[in-house]
């Protein structure tokens, strides 16, 4: 009887560390870290200043007291009572939408527009080819049967 020798820890690591996907995974964090940066500073430098124009740039002000009586320390930590920070809450929906919206509209529809005029440009050349290929082959029975016609006028003069 031959002993079947399970995996080692190290080569089931090991394997796992050798599919595309793993590195594939790696390279999209680190991508996603660098596009990040892109975003926030969108945000930071240009969508808060245009809000901030409308309204307030800092929302964490903004709360209820829920049980009272509510107050606050000097380092913005509640003292006593309950208090509800819907502002922050509020800033941060804000700002998720917003990048949302500045990814969506900066960087996913131009790229979705690209890689559509691409697939197009792609499926025009291979209808080409084909209306190429139709044509030839078209040609080609056209000669076949101005060849078949001659063969056949010229028994007939013989």
């Amino acid at each position: 009887m031959s002993e079947k020798k399970e995996p080692s820890l190290l080569d089931g690591f090991k394997a796992f560390l050798m599919r595309g996907n793993v590195v594939d995974l790696a390279v999209a964090v680190v991508i996603g870290a660098a596009f990040t940066n892109i975003v926030n500073s969108v945000v930071r430098g240009v969508i808060n200043p245009l809000v901030g124009a409308i309204g307030t740039k800092n929302l964490d002000s903004y709360s209820s007291c829920l049980k009272g009586p509510c107050e606050k320390a000097a380092d913005g930590t509640v003292s006593s009572g309950v208090m509800i920070l819907w502002g922050s809450v509020l800033g941060a929906t804000l700002s998720f939408v917003i990048t949302a919206a500045v990814v969506y509209f900066l960087m996913v529809l131009p790229m979705a527009k690209y890689l559509a005029r691409q697939e197009a440009r792609r499926k025009a050349k291979e209808g080409t080819h084909e209306v190429i290929e139709v044509t030839e082959l078209e040609v080609l029975k056209e000669i076949r049967d101005a060849l078949v016609a001659q063969r056949g006028s010229g028994h007939n003069e013989s």
